[in-house]
């Protein structure tokens, strides 16, 4: 085998172990973010109401991941919804920014989608969120 075989297949074995390593650390702060979703979401639940099947959406104002298939929007400062979306919705864990389809200024269940990353994951539930007696309870402004 000639020097340059050897250097070709040892660089080939250092990009195949440097992937692997990012593989790992993927893993874990998937599971560590995965953990943190549940504990925010679990501070959601006692605020959030009975389903409905749509909300008045003009503009997004911020968002929060809560799960694999669950997210809070804020379509107004003072209003929050919980989305959930149908799988496979597999680019939301990883989404640095989200957008909703709506018609006529309205986002329904069933009918419109979270957009994230050129992935449209259905709607399926909509919950709304009682956020100012969220904020009250944990003395937020």
């Amino acid at each position: 085998m000639s020097t340059s075989n050897i250097m070709h297949n040892f660089r080939v074995a250092l990009v195949l172990a440097s992937g692997l390593a990012l593989a790992g650390a993927a893993t874990t702060a998937s599971a560590q973010t995965s953990d943190t979703q549940a504990k925010n979401l679990a501070a959601y639940e006692p605020y959030i109401g009975a389903p409905v099947k749509s909300f008045h959406f003009w503009k997004l104002q911020k968002w929060e991941l809560v799960g694999d298939t669950q997210l809070i929007v804020w379509p107004e400062i003072n209003k929050a919804y919980l989305l959930d979306v149908d799988l496979p919705c597999d680019r939301l864990q990883w989404a640095k920014a989200v957008g909703l389809s709506s018609t006529a200024n309205t986002v329904s269940v069933r009918f419109d989608t979270v957009d994230v990353g050129g992935q449209k994951c259905r709607i399926t539930q909509i919950r709304p969120v009682d956020i100012k007696a969220y904020k009250q309870a944990r003395n937020v402004k």
